[in-house]
């Protein structure tokens, strides 16, 4: 879940809560978002989403990047892989303004400079990122929860002062099927399975159109079901949206990349290979390192 989302919920809460009692549709919503027009739109037209030049992060002497490169594409679906310790949540923290470098750029599109940003600001521009734990408001509606991550676009906000539009359920109809929880829209979040819960945050986040989505182990503790309906679910979305899927699990990378997508592998925070998953399960030192025979 996003800071901005996070924000909004600590602000929202307690209002959404009345409304309930009050069984109005929607109303009463306050809150301080972001500053999308200030920092400006990413400028795409290179068909480069983002770029990552010489990274380099210290936490007291040890370089959890070193020297970090890497170019994800427009619309590209990209897997991260490597061993504990190889730098993958480093690499999201800097993209998401969580942790500053000691050195190195990066870009979002060809005109956002990333290291310029605040946390809140990262997430108005369109980039949301999903944690490895999810992190749902268990006492609210599935609906609701939707509803409350369209509260935190800005764009859509000073509409839900008053019922929701047409084109807002619509919207909201949309991520539900696509997200595989329209049967559940009024079930309560804390009621749903691991996996549910992880299909409603990623809902939330495509409730405020994000250019590019950051996925820290998103099918851990999801059953064999589940996890091919969330493969399913990232395929959709490749091409609308970059995808960066940081992951373990080779059988569901290998189901996201079916043979022919770029897998990067990282160790001690650099780029150690990069390629077809064929070539790099292949590559020696990744057998070494992370695959193992």
């Amino acid at each position: 879940m996003t800071p901005e989302l996070q924000e909004a919920g600590a602000r929202l809460l307690a209002e959404h809560q009345k409304k309930i009692e009050q069984e109005v549709t929607s109303g009463g919503r306050e809150a301080a978002f972001g500053r999308l027009l200030k920092h400006g739109t990413p400028d795409f037209a290179h068909g480069v989403a983002l770029y990552l030049d010489d990274i380099t992060v210290s936490f007291d002497g040890f370089k959890a990047l070193n020297a970090l490169s890497l170019a994800i594409n427009v619309g590209e679906l990209r897997c991260i892989i490597g061993p504990n310790g190889a730098g993958k949540t480093t690499m999201m923290d800097v993209i998401t303004g969580k942790t500053r470098p000691d050195a190195g750029t990066a870009s979002f599109g060809s005109n956002i400079d990333l290291l310029r940003l605040r946390e809140n600001d990262i997430a108005q521009i369109g980039i949301g990122r999903k944690f490895q734990k999810p992190t749902v408001y268990e006492q609210l509606s599935v609906f609701e929860n939707l509803e409350l991550a369209l509260a935190a676009d800005r764009r859509a906000r000073a509409s839900l002062f008053s019922r929701l539009s047409g084109t807002q359920l619509d919207r909201i109809g949309e991520i539900l099927t696509l997200i595989h929880l329209l049967p559940e829209a009024q079930r309560t979040a804390g009621l749903l399975s691991h996996g549910q819960k992880q299909w409603l945050e990623i809902g939330m986040l495509l409730m405020q159109d994000p250019k590019l989505l950051l996925l820290d182990e998103p099918v851990a503790g999801m059953t064999d079901e589940e996890t091919e309906r969330t493969a399913e679910l990232f395929l959709s979305l490749e091409g609308q949206h970059s995808l960066v899927v940081v992951e373990h699990d080779m059988k569901f990378v290998d189901q996201l990349t079916q043979g022919r997508k770029t897998v990067t592998v990282l160790h001690e925070g650099s780029v150690l290979a990069e390629g077809l998953l064929s070539e790099v399960q292949a590559n020696d030192k990744v057998v070494e390192v992370y695959l193992g025979r």
